[in-house]
Parts: structure tokens; sequence; C-alpha cells
């Protein structure tokens, strides 16, 4: 998909090589000058090889990226979160991003976001082996949380109940039927199938301090992925000093890269070195991730401004028994009271 062929006038640059540019890029985030001396091509072949390699990464690797078909595979990964994170019925955690770019030309304030910084917004759902299953790239850095959120398809699909979700089902111990759902933080709105935090400050020992404790456990999945990602490929540890259509194609490439790596044996431990992420000891500790370390200077994906959003009372009621079920004998854990 990438080879080029010798003509009379000169040789062409091998596959091999061009392969090697691109991921040099991506995980050192080097200047196409600084390739150029590395590699001996020229810069505008440095820049012509780049996005022609990673759209054809993803096209290789699509199949990495894709959410689950049937209700059995949505139930495969709550079983996941059950298992690793104590939260049943859990879906997905989602969060979003910006990734930082270089003031576009002629694009005036469309791409400046609330961190006075330019950028394009990654929308992500993770499942509960920090693997993505969704990303939306693209949406300009100024567009609020909630418009980028509703202007997906995932949200369309959501809404129109296309999304081939299970059927409600009660929670262990319980015999009111509750939905799956998708854990978020307090950037987007809570709905029947969308849980957020108890906003406020809450007192040690409330049930909505519990809550909140539980959704964040399990919703810290998402973060770490994006720490793992940023971590990896470093390209993002900077802004992307390219073209405004290539900061997208980057973008979904190291994804695509990262789920590939991710689900390969042979590079999991180098991908995933140890210490890497947010570990938690058998009594609930968190041991912080080298992810969270990041060098001062450096401009990682930032996360999103948070604006809370008026919810139904059929949202309500689906927290509310997720709270209830978290103080239940079925559905506590022995050290949520050291930390709620």
């Amino acid at each position: 998909m990438i080879k080029k062929y010798n003509t009379n006038f000169w040789e062409a640059i091998t596959p091999r090589v061009r392969l090697l540019v691109t991921l040099r890029y991506l995980a050192t985030g080097d200047s196409y000058a600084s390739l150029t001396y590395l590699f001996r091509i020229s810069e505008p072949s440095v820049s012509r090889i780049i996005p022609e390699v990673c759209r054809a990464l993803m096209d290789v690797l699509h199949d990495f990226v894709r959410m689950p078909r049937s209700g059995n595979e949505w139930r495969k990964i709550a079983r996941d979160f059950e298992v690793s994170w104590n939260y049943p019925h859990c879906l997905r955690a989602c969060d979003g991003k910006h990734v930082v770019i270089q003031n576009p030309k002629n694009s005036g304030s469309m791409f400046f976001n609330y961190k006075g910084t330019f950028s394009i917004v990654l929308m992500a759902v993770a499942d509960a082996n920090y693997n993505f299953i969704y990303a939306n790239v693209g949406c300009q850095g100024r567009i609020s949380d909630g418009g980028v959120f509703r202007e997906t398809s995932f949200y369309k699909k959501l809404s129109n109940a296309t999304l081939k979700l299970p059927d409600p089902e009660p929670l262990p111990g319980s015999k009111k039927l509750s939905p799956y759902v998708l854990l978020t933080d307090d950037a987007f709105p809570l709905q029947e199938h969308i849980m957020k935090l108890f906003s406020g400050h809450h007192d040690k020992g409330t049930c909505q301090r519990l809550y909140n404790y539980r959704h964040s456990r399990a919703r810290r999945v998402v973060e770490n992925s994006f720490g793992l990602l940023a971590s990896v490929f470093r390209v993002f540890r900077k802004p992307l000093m390219i073209n405004l259509e290539n900061p997208e194609i980057v973008t979904k490439t190291c994804i695509y890269l990262h789920n590939f790596l991710r689900r390969s044996k042979t590079s999991r431990s180098l991908h995933c070195p140890q210490g890497t992420l947010d570990n938690e000891t058998q009594d609930g500790n968190i041991i912080p991730g080298s992810w969270r370390a990041v060098i001062q200077g450096d401009t990682g994906p930032q996360s999103l401004s948070h604006r809370a959003r008026k919810a139904t009372f059929e949202a309500k009621e689906v927290r509310n028994e997720f709270m209830r079920y978290f103080q239940s004998d079925e559905g506590r854990v022995p050290w949520q009271d050291n930390f709620a």
C-alpha cells in the first residue's frame, strides 16, 4: 500500500524507510527538519510520507477500533468492568481531550480553547482493558464539551436506541430493572444511559460521596487510556506543527496503533511497562502511574471543561439505584468506607 516504484530519474524511498519515518514521528514528535537529517530525506518528502503511511495504517488496522455489534458483546465489556472495577452494568467510560495544534492560518479563534491554546477535540470511549472502542477527532477546540459529544455518531446512536445495547436487567440482590450505562464526568449530561457524579461537596460517609468514589474508580480507565496513549506516542507532548488536515489523521492513527499494541501479546509489555498505569492495592490505595508525571513544559492532551446540565427524573432514579447497590452487601467493597 505504501510502496513507490523507481523511475528513470530517481530511486523510490523504500516502504521500510517510509514506515520507519512515520513511526519515529509518532513515537517522538520530532520535527520534519529533524527527520530530514535522520533519514536523509527531503522535508517535502517527509511531509507527504507521514500522512500517506498514516492512512495506510488506518486502513489495515480498521478492525482494531470498533463498537460491539450485539448485546452479548456489550455484556462482555460490562462483565470486565464488574470484575476489574466492581461497577456492574457499565458498558464503557467516556471522556474528551484537547489535542494541541499549531494555530491554523486564517482560523481566527475557531480552534482557541478555554485553556488558552489552539486544539482539536478527541472524544473517546474506552473499555475496562484500556482499549478504545470509539473515537471522534476533529471538532474545533472552541466548541463546548456538550456540543462535541452531541455531534458524535455515538451519541446519536445512543439517543436513537440503535447501539444494540442489552435490555435492562436487575442489579445483584435487586428486583428493579436497571439499564446498562456509560460513565462520564461532569462535562456530560446525566441521562438514562449516561451516569455522572453527584455535583457539589459531600461529607465523608454520605451515600453520594460513596457513589462518587465508586464511579470515579471505574471511570479512571479512560484517563489511564489517554495517559498511556500520550506516553507512548509522544507526538502529543507538544503542539502538532502540521497542516490542518493532518492532526486528525495523526491522532486517529495513534488510536489504532494503541489498540493494536494492547492486543498484541508480544508488544503489550513494551507498550505498557510496569508502573505506567495507575495501580490499586488490595486496600484500595492508588499508586499513580508514570504517565501522570508530565515533564514541565509538555502540553499533552488536556481535559475538557466541566459544565453541568439538567438531568431527567428517570436518570436520577437510575443513579440512585446504583448508589443503593454500592451500599448493599452484594455491592460493597471492603475498603470503600476508608475513602468515602
